[in-house]
């Protein structure tokens, strides 16, 4: 497929950031994302994926190389592995909330949560991305993954991409590389059916989020319309009309840490236990058996705090902004670092290394980025 003139990236990502690249390529089947990327990957030059690009913050020089725009789309109904379930595989360029208000609409259950987060399905499992207790994770059975270091095309287990927390083998995590580097070309997720009949909602932070009491029954689109209205409220749903939207989202991570440092953060900062890693189970050959048993290896507890709370009480309130500057934070989540019109890299980079560096002073922790970093430094 030929290349078109080449769009700046700013016109590209929900940020509003980035210059022109050297080459631009739309993939608009499965087979042009594979064919494009086996091509600029014989070609040794740099490459960059762009879904959506509500997750890449890119900066104010021109990326020296091929920007591959993923546009595929369709939604397959496949049978699920057991009764009452469904399969349902997805291109990668598909609009992840067109997939989540189809399954709403066809009664199908475990994604409907994470209505309005905005990007393309193929790049949600990359950041195992969820909203108020989802994720995807809790759904993915597979995707189909196009694999740089042989140029083949698999189909990788959930199981095998390592997903945690906002993150996969596939993430680049700002100052680090990814363990597997490939481009997810379709997802296949299994869920469940329930038609569109109020039931009880077991999750207790989709719960609390919606202010639902425990045993509450509601219907999914129940759930979908109130979860964009919440997310609305807090500009995280895009709109060309509100400045709070031209982000990235959630800009910086909610922090782990170990339950021993969470103790030195303020009783009142928010936090969540995560459930320890089970160990493996040990096997001890029976003719190597003497009696004792090693004892077993606890990892250490880890909390999940608010990054929001650190934010906002290391002095950095929502809308702050510096004079003149055309970044600052949303007047509506402290966690968005927004482009409030025509703003370059550098100064939603200036702000970012801010609110690092009060949290810093504050509390002994450096914020994460959330986004992909594309010619930014923090």
């Amino acid at each position: 497929m030929p290349a078109i003139d080449p769009l700046p990236l700013s016109r590209l990502t929900t940020l509003r950031t980035g210059a022109e690249p050297a080459r631009l390529v739309v993939a608009e089947t499965a087979d042009e994302l594979v064919d494009t990327l086996r091509d600029t990957w014989a070609s040794g030059e740099p490459w960059l994926v762009v879904g959506g690009g509500s997750n890449l913050f890119a900066g104010d020089e021109p990326f020296e190389g091929t920007v591959v725009l993923v546009r595929s789309r369709g939604i397959e109904r496949r049978p699920g592995s057991r009764p009452g379930t469904v399969r349902v595989r997805v291109q990668a360029g598909h609009d992840w909330d067109d997939l989540v208000a189809t399954t709403v609409a066809e009664g199908l259950a475990g994604i409907e949560a994470m209505s309005g987060i905005p990007g393309t399905v193929g790049a949600a499992p990359v950041q195992n991305v969820g909203a108020y207790g989802q994720e995807i994770v809790q759904t993915l059975v597979e995707v189909e993954l196009l694999d740089e270091a042989t140029g083949e095309l698999s189909t990788v287990p959930a199981a095998d991409l390592g997903l945690g927390f906002r993150t996969s083998v596939l993430k680049h995590h700002y100052g680090s590389v990814p363990q597997r580097v490939g481009v997810i070309v379709s997802v296949t997720l299994e869920l469940e059916e329930v038609g569109g009949e109020p039931r009880e909602v077991a999750g207790q932070q989709l719960r609390s989020a919606l202010g639902l009491e425990p045993g509450a029954s509601v219907s999914l689109a129940w759930i979908r319309d109130h979860v964009l209205a919440t997310r609305r409220r807090k500009g995280m749903v895009l709109d060309e009309d509100d400045p709070d939207t031209w982000s990235a989202g959630s800009f910086f991570q909610n922090a782990i840490v170990s339950e021993a440092f969470a103790r030195t953060l303020p009783p009142e900062c928010p936090r969540w236990p995560l459930a320890p890693e089970l160990a493996p189970v040990l096997v001890i050959p029976l003719a190597a058996f003497d009696g004792v048993v090693p004892p077993p290896v606890v990892a250490p507890a880890q909390v999940k705090v608010s990054a929001a709370w650190l934010i906002e009480h290391a002095g950095v309130h929502k809308g702050f902004r510096f004079p003149r500057s055309r970044a600052g934070l949303s007047t509506k989540h402290t966690l968005a670092l927004t482009n409030r019109g025509g703003a370059t890299a550098e100064e939603i980079a200036e702000l970012a290394r801010f609110v690092q560096q009060r949290v810093q002073s504050e509390f002994g922790l450096i914020l994460q980025p959330e986004p992909v970093l594309v010619n930014v430094e923090l």
